[in-house]
């Protein structure tokens, strides 16, 4: 049997080694890269070596990335870090990241040319889901699956259902990728494309940059996507033809392939959005958030820490002040973006402006280290969740937007639009 099928369906048939593949096979795939952190790795590392193997099954194709807890916050996370510094030695592997050379690894690995389209990509970490912007099956797995996958470069899903999503119409002022990934959430729910790949598209998909694309796939997990993936064209091919160093496929969804659902939103309509607490689908206009008053903001991250949003907020910022008794923090997420944030003069807008600006990693985005919030303070972040706790006290809040909202924000000590400066 064969027929038409989705970018989700035509790479895993490819990876599987069939003609065809339908939602609900299960399909056993080879893997282009497998990825790992500073916090989940240690537990695939223990079940690779209890598991008596010697070798992995290609050192080029392991990605290990200290960005959770760098620089190492305390004993315990010195003491994951070397064991990957360890293993990376050990096994010769290509892809080890610690110290200088690390960056938030969902920013890091597109921008060094490691994820390219076409690839299967497993994580052991849930945002895995951002090269899908690529035009990738990217996804994340637990650390048993990464174990698996680092002896024998292969691994198994149940094909998932495809939801189209297609984006129409022109964006409003100061609207960006974030926005519609939040306005989706809000829309069809945090459970709303559960197991699914999520398909965006659309003459407004078409028209975002790169960076956008990856902050949008990115958030699929948030909905409950398996993965979030955009059909490569040109603007993908412009990214990648810079970084690749190995051969890539662009797969493209077939016009008549079959999908769970399909979705349509007047872009034209849509503000700027931001998620309350404590879920990403608690979605609400710009125009309908009344007062929040904030303690910190933070700009950075997997989800927006990339020289396009440091670009954004360094506009707004630039001549300003951060509001009194408020935290900035910005993280640049990868050495290169940190670089050019310094040579085009962002950081020293950022300075003078009141910001802290730490160093590439993930930081409070998991309540992990550098902006913890205590009890009863009030977050604005340009990360991907909002969970009780997420970013500290499990009675502190945090809301979710865009880097301008995020920069606007911070100078007036309140939820707030750019229109307003």
């Amino acid at each position: 049997m064969s027929g038409p099928m989705t970018i989700a369906e035509k790479i895993l048939a490819e990876h599987a080694g069939c003609e065809f593949v339908e939602p609900g096979q299960l399909v056993e795939v080879k893997v282009d890269i497998a990825l790992g952190n500073d916090i989940t790795a240690p537990i695939a590392i223990e079940i690779f070596k209890k598991a008596g193997v010697k070798k992995v099954f290609d050192r080029t194709k392991i990605a290990l990335v200290a960005d959770h807890f760098t620089p190492n916050k305390d004993i315990k996370s010195a003491e994951q870090v070397r064991m990957l510094r360890e293993f990376s030695e050990d096994q010769a592997l290509v892809h080890f990241y610690e110290g200088g050379e690390v960056g938030v690894e969902h920013c890091l690995l597109p921008e060094k040319g490691i994820v390219l389209p076409g690839d299967v990509v497993i994580g052991a970490d849930s945002h895995t889901c951002t090269y899908g912007a690529l035009g990738a099956f990217a996804t994340g797995v637990g650390s048993t699956d990464l174990a698996a996958a680092m002896i024998t470069g292969r691994t198994w899903f149940k094909v998932p259902e495809s939801m189209k999503i297609v984006y129409k119409g022109e964006l409003q002022p100061w609207v960006c990728g974030k926005d519609l990934i939040l306005y989706t959430i809000g829309n069809i729910g945090v459970d709303g494309a559960l197991y699914m790949a999520m398909e965006f598209t659309g003459p407004v998909i078409e028209r975002l940059s790169m960076a956008e694309r990856m902050t949008m796939s990115n958030m699929a997990i948030e909905a409950g996507g398996k993965a979030g993936l955009i059909n490569p064209d040109d603007i993908t091919r412009d990214y990648v033809d810079k970084r690749a160093n190995r051969p890539y496929k662009f797969y493209t969804s077939d016009q008549d392939a079959r999908y769970a659902k399909v979705i349509e939103y007047d872009c034209s309509t849509i503000e700027p959005q931001i998620a309350f607490p404590h879920l990403p689908e608690n979605t609400v206009s710009i125009s309908e958030v009344g007062t929040v008053e904030l303690n910190q903001v933070v700009i950075g991250s997997c989800t927006n820490g990339r020289i396009e949003d440091l670009e954004v907020a360094a506009r707004i910022l630039e001549g300003k002040k951060v509001a009194k008794g408020l935290r900035l923090i910005v993280l640049p997420a990868t050495p290169s973006i940190w670089s050019e944030a310094l040579d085009r003069g962002f950081l020293k807008i950022f300075a003078d402006a009141g910001a802290v600006i730490g160093p590439p990693t993930c930081g409070p985005c998991l309540g992990g280290h550098m902006g913890i919030l205590a009890k009863g303070e009030r977050a604005l972040s340009t990360t991907n969740r909002n969970f009780v706790g997420r970013m500290g006290h499990p009675e502190s809040e945090v809301y979710l937007a865009s880097p301008a909202i995020a920069a606007a924000s911070a100078v007036l000590g309140r939820i707030g639009s750019p229109l307003e400066l």
